[in-house]
């Protein structure tokens, strides 16, 4: 994306809002807990709903990890002597997701945006970029090989600090804005409670900003109107000052709107 004067800035989160991750980030974890309980328990999705809704576990193969150690310690043994080893963790998660050449479950996931809905908020000079606890391999894989973006902006796993701290998405924002932009307002979307928090404690660091926390409600709450409205409360709770269904909702004048109402 070339660098012009912008009046505002979007960075998406990509895990439930550029892609549907439950079946397969979500389906991995599922999978890992129950080779390491020996098959003796899987996480629903419900499960790891309210394991994220702790806002520290962002990174799935410790989310993994953390409910292995959960399970054994629901049946009375203490985390510190079990032997569980974290590379073979990651590495179990990783022959699922990723699989042995990308032929994994991150092969199936539908897409929540579009190539067309990107170039919309370009010619309305509305700059744009990615800040993703996802591997720098996985999310270049659905932004580059699925979404058909030559090298866009992106902080990865492996670039900055994981959610919630701020780091990766000033990251994301420096890479993307030009002297001309600096301090035009800021929305950061996610699907999840961390991601609200990175915003709050992105708008602590820099007050003198406007910030805005989209949040988004994944396609794996969106089954039921109770389900919907839970998860919805917790982002709010959160931090999120508004929340929609999709991505395609946050058009360019919704998101002028969004701006002129926070400043009323």
């Amino acid at each position: 994306m070339m660098k012009k004067k912008l009046i505002a800035i979007v960075v998406f989160d990509i895990d439930g809002v550029v892609r549907d991750v439950s079946n397969s980030y979500r389906r991995a974890i599922a999978d890992t807990v129950e080779h390491f309980t020996a098959r003796a328990w899987r996480p629903t999705m419900e499960d790891l709903d309210r394991l994220k809704a702790e806002g520290i576990w962002n990174n799935d193969w410790q989310a993994s990890q953390e409910l292995i150690y959960r399970y054994f310690e629901s049946q009375g043994k203490q985390r510190e002597k079990l032997n569980f080893d974290y590379d073979n963790i990651v590495a179990f998660f990783q022959d699922r997701y990723r699989g042995v050449n990308w032929d994994g479950y991150i092969t199936s996931e539908p897409l929540l945006i579009s190539l067309a809905y990107l170039e919309q908020l370009s010619a309305n000079q509305i700059g744009w970029g990615f800040f993703s606890g996802a591997t720098r391999g996985s999310a270049e894989y659905i932004l580059q090989k699925r979404l058909g973006l030559y090298s866009p902006v992106l902080v990865a796993m492996e670039d900055a600090p994981g959610k919630p701290d701020p780091t990766g998405l000033f990251m994301t924002i420096a890479a993307i804005e030009t002297q001309a932009s600096t301090l035009i307002p800021i929305l950061y979307v996610g699907d999840t409670v961390a991601d609200m928090h990175t915003i709050i404690r992105a708008r602590e660091a820099m007050p003198e900003r406007p910030w805005l926390a989209i949040g988004v409600l994944p396609p794996h709450v969106q089954t039921t109107p109770q389900r919907q409205q839970d998860y919805k409360q917790k982002l709010i709770t959160a931090g999120a000052d508004i929340v929609i269904n999709n991505v395609r909702e946050l058009t360019p004048d919704k998101i002028q709107q969004l701006f002129l109402d926070s400043t009323n």
